[in-house]
């Protein structure tokens, strides 16, 4: 939407959420802003999954507030629902094509036939899929699913993206062919946030790390810093692979 104000920063004020009996979230409280491309790193079970979910609007949480804010007015929830997107570990392909998956998204944006076209043929060109442009999407590869869920989210032209381990099923290469559209998504002035297990990668994509563990942020640091040397213990010890839950 050029000309509206930005839906960012994306403010969590002391956000719980709570289900089974227990807190799974508890008590995070952070301002996300644009340019800075954020991966959320932790244990197995610490709450990073759900921590997207709370963000992207998919869950509601238990306990605090989660508030996007433009600049001037502050956009409604659906129009900040509108201006953001998602990709997760084993994306839904419809039973359709390739491109027609990524133009159904467009549709649901009331977008018209020409400009969808448009749309389609630049992030399957971008993304290397053109010539499968016409492949049922649930034939695809794993690593060409990812892509192709990239791509759909990329024509949306989302100001942020949430990436919840996006490349965890993948092999070496499809994984950086993965990384590489990231990077050029972000390059592209998309804020991404992004959880991930692989330490390499998060090493090439942050810029600055949220560390989760027990549903808290315990640590919030510039990649370069997090990564020579964590302050907080358990980060630390996660580091060194010493912290598996």
């Amino acid at each position: 939407m050029r000309g509206s104000p930005g839906i960012l920063p994306l403010r969590l004020d002391n956000v719980c959420f709570e289900a089974g009996g227990g807190r799974l979230i508890d008590g995070i409280s952070v301002e996300l802003r644009g340019g800075s491309r954020t991966l959320v790193l932790g244990p197995n079970g610490a709450g990073k999954s759900l921590l997207l979910r709370l963000c992207h609007g998919l869950i509601k949480p238990s306990h605090g507030k989660i508030t996007w804010a433009g600049v001037g007015a502050e956009p409604s929830a659906g129009e900040a629902m509108h201006r953001q997107a998602m990709v997760f570990q084993r994306p839904v392909m419809l039973r359709r094509s390739a491109a027609a998956n990524i133009d159904y998204a467009l549709s649901l944006r009331e977008l018209g036939r020409n400009e969808r076209r448009a749309r389609v043929g630049e992030v399957l060109e971008k993304t290397g899929l053109k010539a499968l442009a016409g492949r049922p999407a649930r034939v695809l590869s794993g690593g060409e699913q990812q892509r192709l869920a990239l791509a759909r989210a990329w024509a949306l032209r989302p100001e942020v993206l949430f990436l919840d381990e996006p490349t965890a099923n993948l092999d070496p290469a499809a994984s950086r062919a993965v990384e590489r559209i990231i990077d050029a998504i972000h390059q592209g002035g998309t804020k991404i946030v992004m959880t991930t297990h692989d330490l390499g990668q998060a090493r090439r994509l942050a810029d600055e790390v949220l560390f989760i563990h027990g549903g808290r942020l315990t640590e919030r640091a510039a990649a370069a810093q997090f990564f020579k040397q964590p302050e907080n213990p358990a980060a630390d010890a996660f580091m060194r692979g010493e912290l598996t839950w």
